[in-house]
């Protein structure tokens, strides 16, 4: 298995490789094929492979952590879906863990108290009031800050040590937009006392505080993009989100956790579709249009390779008529700028007169299809085209783009200023 992924590793950085103007080629490794070889089994670890933060030794299986920043308008939400999770409960195999964070203006529901609490999720047959045990009580907390989101975590990993970890951020989320005229209006979890919220680049900073975990889910607007998913590349194993904005419900946590309690042997795969699934049944069931997808985080790595060349080909053939019509036709996700990639490259392919442009966009299209989409669904025809994965296509360029990952080891950022 190794050497296979150090074979694709090569042939990668052959086919990433960078071109002069003169038309000379420049590689990072330097050496024969043998050589090259050599170097990746001294510098790396196995292509793909995330180290999980998981304790093997755990008595429980799995820790759920949501972190319900409820300090907007969404509060009466929030205290609906904590009750949600009392449905199901923690048990001998799971913890299911939450803070719930409070502001005046909104609900007077449940006390009306404000502030933030963190619970251990308790089982009740009381839709209308929270009643598992208050763990910790913080007067104020900044949950639009990334130091808090990562204390939170690493909290709730030491005190409910599981050998899988689950973390849904919860709240008002834009993907990355910057269609906006705010600079910094991009992100999730928006506190509207503090004014802070934590932007894409905080939110690896978050993870990578507290080493990763299994799956990173977001119970927000918008954050399905190859722009957020990449930030967090080598954090988790999949990120499960929604390409769209979330109805006010959001996730119904007792349709995943469910599931989850009944076997809580299941793995990060099967979990990451189960809460795909639990989401869009929902919405589904009461005629609500909705979308919601799992993203295999380790197949990231080859994916830039196979969107490189696809634009690339794009480029080279001077398709701009048929990038452009193929644009404008793509599914969006509430900003003009946040298009479907597979549809993108679903319409280019069938409208493209050119053979090497249409077989990158097949191959792009079956990569996302085949391995770095788990599970992707839809509710409603109006999202018929949505296929699991939003990327940023704007009408103008901005320059804080290039500080994204996605940014600099792809090659999207020059795609997309030829493309506008």
């Amino acid at each position: 298995m190794k050497n296979k992924l150090l074979a694709a590793a090569v042939c990668l950085a052959l086919g990433s490789a960078a071109f002069a103007a003169d038309g000379s080629v420049s590689f990072d490794k330097k050496g024969s094929l043998a050589q090259i070889v050599s170097q990746l089994n001294a510098a790396a670890p196995e292509a793909g492979v995330i180290p999980l933060p998981g304790n093997p030794k755990a008595a429980k299986k799995w820790t759920v952590m949501v972190f319900v920043n409820a300090k907007n308008n969404l509060e009466e939400y929030g205290l609906l879906d904590v009750n949600e999770m009392e449905k199901i409960g923690s048990d001998d195999n799971i913890s299911i863990v939450a803070e719930l964070g409070r502001i005046a203006g909104y609900s007077t529901a449940d006390g009306d108290w404000k502030g933030s609490r963190r619970y251990l999720i308790q089982k009740d047959a009381d839709a209308a009031a929270i009643t598992s045990p208050v763990v910790m009580e913080i007067p104020k907390a900044d949950m639009g800050s990334w130091q808090y989101l990562a204390d939170f975590t690493k909290w709730a990993m030491t005190n409910y040590p599981a050998q899988n970890y689950a973390l849904v951020v919860w709240n008002h989320g834009s993907g990355w937009n910057k269609a906006d005229p705010m600079a910094d209006g991009k992100g999730i979890s928006y506190d509207d006392e503090t004014g802070n919220h934590i932007t894409t680049a905080q939110l690896r900073q978050a993870l990578a505080a507290v080493g990763g975990v299994n799956i990173l889910s977001m119970d927000a607007c918008l954050m399905q993009m190859i722009e957020v998913a990449y930030e967090v590349k080598g954090l988790a194993e999949y990120v499960v989100a929604s390409e769209e904005t979330e109805p006010g419900d959001g996730y119904t946590y007792d349709s995943f956790l469910g599931p989850l309690a009944k076997t809580p042997d299941m793995d990060s795969a099967a979990l990451s579709k189960i809460m795909v699934d639990g989401y869009t049944d929902h919405y589904q069931a009461i005629n609500q249009g909705a979308t919601q997808s799992a993203v295999k985080v380790a197949a990231l790595d080859q994916f830039v390779a196979v969107a490189d060349a696809f634009t690339g080909a794009l480029i080279a053939a001077g398709d701009l008529t048929v990038a452009k019509a193929a644009k404008a036709k793509t599914q969006a996700f509430y900003y003009s700028s946040n298009k479907d990639m597979y549809h993108f490259a679903k319409l280019v392919s069938e409208t493209t007169a050119n053979a090497d442009v249409k077989a990158k966009a097949l191959e792009l299209m079956g990569y996302i299809k085949n391995t770095l989409v788990l599970h992707s669904r839809a509710s409603g025809a109006k999202y018929a085209n949505a296929y699991g994965l939003a990327a940023y296509m704007p009408s103008s360029y901005t320059a804080a783009y290039d500080s994204l990952l996605w940014a600099k080891d792809s090659k999207w950022d020059d795609f997309t200023k030829w493309l506008k």
